[in-house]
Order: structure tokens, then sequence, then C-alpha cells
């Protein structure tokens, strides 16, 4: 089974097709909206670009070999939604093919198990749109620690527009943040969730103040990837899970996942690590999960909106 796949929620607009029975990836393709500098991501204008570079990302398919059309349902940012989930429902109806729309976070999971062969991990999933702490139990995903305001790579954003950083910002970040010293910033941890938004004022006011900006973006990744681990670590024990997985764009930061390695070392646990073009949002992820459900028995009906508010312990897995 071919399963083609549409990744559209944010600023990454993807194409990728997924062979579910050899579990490989055949393609994943994908474009980045990136804001002119300085600004923010204005939806109207993201949504614009995906638009105009989808017909180039679907040159070249034949649709006779693909037999299922997967795309991104939610949760995500409505006008992004609508490019892939119309660009789905075309392709479907004109080529009679049947439709599956998939949980994006739910998506960033599953291929990352299926990547690594993983058995029932915890999943740290920590993005521009999303940070959460999960894990399978009774045919849900639950969350067992999540933010309480903005996530973490919307953090790292915001802070880099401040500063002057380009969008997105989280590997200018992770490059400046070697050259660092340690300065106090809040350290917000809930029971099992955490907040950024005091954080990020503490880093803009120092910023204001003087402070160094490599020191800054050392304090954020230490004093905010440290909360993460935290929560991940008691998800861990509580679950009596010895597996760890990070996925979603954040994930790609090589020193969240040092710190990831020495808390799984302590415990005697295995640490996974997802490559950094499966690790971000991208289609191929889309494609898996599509076919995933689809082999369940789940078909979307053309008429079913998206969701720009699906969580992750809102979806029946019953493909497990």
């Amino acid at each position: 089974m071919i399963s083609l796949g549409i990744e559209s929620t944010a600023h990454t607009f993807g194409i990728s097709l997924v062979d579910f029975e050899k579990k490989k990836i055949l393609t994943n393709e994908k474009v980045v909206f990136s804001p002119p500098e300085g600004k923010g991501m204005l939806p109207r204008e993201c949504a614009d670009f995906h638009a105009k570079n989808a017909p180039e990302l679907l040159r070249g398919i034949n649709f006779d070999n693909v037999d299922i059309i997967s795309y991104s349902q939610g949760p995500g940012i409505g006008q992004m939604l609508s490019v892939g989930s119309f660009l789905a429902r075309y392709i479907s109806l004109k080529y009679n093919k049947p439709l599956v729309g998939v949980n994006h976070c739910t998506a960033h999971l599953e291929i990352s198990n299926m990547l690594n062969n993983t058995k029932n991990p915890v999943m740290l999933y920590v993005s521009g749109g999303n940070t959460q702490v999960i894990a399978f139990h009774n045919k849900k995903y639950r969350i067992f620690g999540e933010t309480l305001d903005i996530a973490l790579g919307n953090l790292f954003d915001t802070f880099g527009r401040k500063a002057g950083i380009n969008f997105p910002s989280g590997q200018e970040i992770e490059k400046l943040a070697k050259k660092g010293k340690y300065i106090e910033l809040p350290y917000t941890v809930k029971g099992m969730d955490v907040s950024f938004s005091g954080i990020l004022t503490s880093a803009v006011n120092k910023l204001k103040q003087g402070a160094k900006l490599e020191d800054i973006c050392y304090s954020l990744q230490e004093t905010c990837f440290s909360m993460m681990v935290e929560v991940s670590e008691r998800a861990m024990s509580h679950c009596r899970i010895n597996e760890l997985i990070v996925a979603g764009g954040v994930a790609a930061n090589k020193r969240l996942q040092e710190m990831c390695k020495v808390m799984c070392k302590e415990r005697n646990a295995e640490f996974y690590s997802i490559p950094i073009e499966y690790a971000g949002d991208n289609p191929a992820m889309i494609a898996w999960l599509g076919a995933l459900e689809y082999n369940s028995g789940v078909k979307t009906k053309v008429s079913e909106p998206s969701n720009q508010n699906w969580r992750t312990d809102q979806v029946e897995v019953i493909w497990k």
C-alpha cells in the first residue's frame, strides 16, 4: 500500500510517498516558509506560500500507484491547514482515492516509533506549537505533562525575533549558546507541567539590560531543557517505562539530546533520537500514520472539516 502524505499545519508544506508494507519512505519533499527578517509568521502569507509551492511538489507523481491520500487534519493554523485539506480532497475526488485525515502530533509519535522500532516509549514532544510529555495507555496517547502557556519552540522564536535572530530561531540560538555562560532565569515546573512565558519575559528584560546574547541563549537552553528532562524522567518513573524518544522541531537540538541521554543512562533506560529530516514537521509522518489508520479501517469523509485544536489525547489509537 502506497500512502501519499500532505503536511501543512504551520510553516512547512510537504508531500511524501510511503510504502506501508515495506516500512519504506519513498519520497519526503518539503519547503519551509521564512518570513522577512525581524517579522513573525503571518498565516495569510504562509498559506499563499504553501499554495504556490504545491504544484511543483506534486509534479511527477503517478497517482495510479497511490492507494490512499493522507493529510494533516489538525492541530495547526487554520489558513495553512485549509491548503493541505483542500489539496487532499481534490486529489481524493479526482483520482477516486480513499482519504485519511490524521492528527499531526500523533504522526510525530508514530514516525518516531517506526524509525526506531520502539515498543512503548515515553515521548517528549517539543515543537513550535506543542510541548508535551506523552505515553500510550488504554488505546490513547495520554499527556502526562505539557506547557501551560507557550510552546518551547515558540519561546525560542519569540525571543529570537526580539533579539534580531532570523526565524526559525532555534538553530541560531543553539549556535550562540555554545559561547555562553549561565545566568539565572525562572525555572517553572508545576507538578508535571511547565511554563515558559515568565522565562521569555525575563530573557527579554536581561537582553534590554545589556546581558550578552550568548549568555541568554545558553541559559535559555539549560533552564528549559532541564525542566523538560525533569518531567520526562518523572513520567518514565510513573509509567515504569525505560524508553524515551524526543520528537518535534526542537528535538534536533544536540544539547537537548545530550541531556536526555545522560538522564536515560542514569536510569539504565534507552534513549532514541530521530533523524533531523523527520524530527520537525514533515509529510512522511503524515503518510505513515495515514497508512496505519487506513489499515485499521479508518477513512475520512470529504466533508469532514479540519480541527485546529485537535489534542493528542483525543485520538482513538485503534491501530496499536
